[in-house]
């Protein structure tokens, strides 16, 4: 009787686990179901937007996400008062986007220092984004912490960008991968591969197991 009750809790509990492991295809259903408002380009009238041909939105308090014309315009970096570039498609490969230091280099001011860093990443379900998720929370949080604004881009701003943003939300600010999501979403329509999502979710099931034992 007691081996039977041992097993039946055993089994019980290893069930709860399972159902409270977050998985990439929940992430996507989040994804699917949240709604984007629209919204007028930061800093921008809709007129202007044409002129200035960029794609960026600030989805966290002096932190945004845009495309790779967004990082190529150092006119309207200037504008929005960018300070930090984060490039998660560095490189010369077609989806990527070939910016580095020496681009930035007209960026400094006497105010400011402006930094720059890049990942040498394809938007493809087999990359291993996950290898920068620390190295970007911290980098974003260092310029957020300065007084500066952070740009993440990629080349459309919606997959490799997106998941480091949501990396940083989940790292820094202890955001669950469902509530980074949906923070992220209010303010931008983002698309990460599924690859990525599940790259998220290990992250958000990693985090819980170690916020048990603090």
């Amino acid at each position: 009787m007691a081996k039977a009750l041992k097993k039946y809790l055993t089994h019980y509990r290893n069930n709860d686990k399972m159902a409270d492991q977050t998985t990439g295809r929940q992430l996507q259903r989040i994804l699917h179901y949240s709604v984007t408002p629209c919204r007028p380009m930061l800093g921008l009238r809709r007129s202007e937007c044409a002129l200035y041909d960029v794609d960026c939105d600030e989805v966290y308090p002096r932190l945004y996400i845009g495309d790779a014309n967004s990082a190529r315009n150092k006119q309207y970096l200037r504008l929005i008062g960018i300070t930090h570039v984060l490039n998660t498609a560095e490189g010369t490969r077609f989806g990527q986007v070939d910016t580095g230091h020496s681009y930035y280099r007209d960026m400094s001011g006497i105010r400011c220092t402006f930094r720059y860093m890049g990942f040498p990443m394809i938007d493809q379900p087999s990359t291993d984004i996950s290898r920068y998720f620390y190295i970007a929370s911290k980098f974003i949080e260092n310029g957020i912490n300065s007084g500066g604004k952070v740009l993440v881009h990629c080349m459309m701003g919606m997959s490799r960008s997106a998941t480091c943003v949501l990396a940083y939300l989940m790292i820094a600010r202890k955001m669950t991968a469902a509530e980074a999501v949906r923070t992220v979403r209010m303010h931008r329509d983002i698309r990460p591969n599924e690859g990525f999502l599940q790259q998220l979710a290990d992250l958000d099931n990693e985090l819980k197991r170690d916020r048990l034992y603090y």
